[in-house]
């Protein structure tokens, strides 16, 4: 008898516990928790190499706050190398179908790190309002879907950016507007992406996907569904609202460096920020500010090449 006893107890206590590590909101923070440090140690390990090495400026602006690292990373310096080759984006014979395919492979891995470095952080509020109402109705008794269904819908929306961003990276470096560190090789380049950021940043599309995406809330209360399929596809929706608000800020990584995690963090933080505040007006601000930034590196790239005076 007591035996059986302690059998219900311990069985009981084991029911709990598995009631607390399934509960939505402990997995809707663990997933973002997961996905973000996934992508920035992956990010970490690809610029050891030249941080270390101190050579980290050719990266990008920003990037001499890691040249006082010393020594070496073999494994960041192989990944480094790798994707810093100046073959990449040529068509030079010697590298071959095999080695392009690679370099396309390792650019591709390094968007989707970037990917979830940079945007499961502001997804995190959205993350958590499906798994606050998750979990109220699961305090009800009512069935409910994973917030990992709604991660990995919004997840795939980015991943498919990184394919495209890829794509556009090979482009670049072909045409030369990108150098083998992955960083503007033009300064009229830099400028024309910050600007066109900027401008972005006053249209129409831009403020209705960042008022969405600020009030989660009201989408999901809306669009309830308990279904698996449904839970992703909520979140395919969610994620093209992000990228509608996003895009343009992402692509401000070409004019800075693609391996450039100050400037990451940077832009991170200022989708964090859009997302959270309650009106548009810090995305016109922002906006202002890129748009200045462009023309400030559009100037200089232009009094660089203009003829100098003749000396008397």
């Amino acid at each position: 008898m007591a035996a059986t006893t302690d059998h219900n107890a311990l069985a009981e206590a084991a029911a709990k516990a598995l009631r607390v590590l399934v509960r939505p909101r402990l997995v809707a923070a663990l997933c973002v928790v997961v996905l973000a440090v996934a992508g920035w140690v992956y990010l970490g390990f690809m610029v050891a190499g030249a941080a270390r090495a101190g050579h980290a400026a050719m990266l990008g602006p920003g990037m001499t706050l890691l040249d006082w690292f010393a020594g070496s990373d073999p494994v960041g310096r192989a990944l480094l190398d790798a994707l810093c080759r100046p073959t990449f984006g040529t068509p030079e014979v010697s590298h071959g179908a095999t080695g392009a395919a690679g370099d396309l492979a390792l650019t591709l891995a390094m968007w989707c790190a970037m990917a979830l470095a940079m945007m499961i952080p502001t997804a995190a509020p959205m993350i958590m309002s499906y798994a606050n109402i998750a979990e109220a109705a699961q305090f009800r008794g009512e069935r409910t879907a994973s917030p990992v269904l709604v991660a990995a819908g919004y997840v795939s929306v980015w991943i498919g950016f990184a394919v495209g961003a890829s794509l556009l990276q090979w482009l670049l470096t072909r045409a030369a507007l990108l150098d083998p560190a992955m960083a503007s090789a033009s300064g009229l380049f830099s400028g024309a992406v910050f600007l066109g950021a900027g401008v972005y940043q006053f249209s129409a599309l831009k403020q209705a996907c960042v008022t969405l995406c600020q009030r989660p809330d009201a989408f999901f209360f809306a669009n309830w569904t308990v279904a698996a399929g449904g839970a992703f596809r909520l979140g395919l929706r969610q994620g093209r609202y992000c990228l509608g608000c996003c895009w343009a800020l992402m692509l401000v990584m070409f004019a800075v460096g693609t391996m450039n995690v100050v400037w990451m963090s940077l832009l991170g933080a200022i989708m964090a920020v859009e997302k959270i505040a309650m009106t548009t007006r810090f995305s016109r601000i922002t906006g202002v500010a890129f748009m200045a930034i462009g023309v400030g590196f559009m100037a200089a790239a232009i009094a660089a090449h203009w003829p100098a005076a003749p000396t008397q």
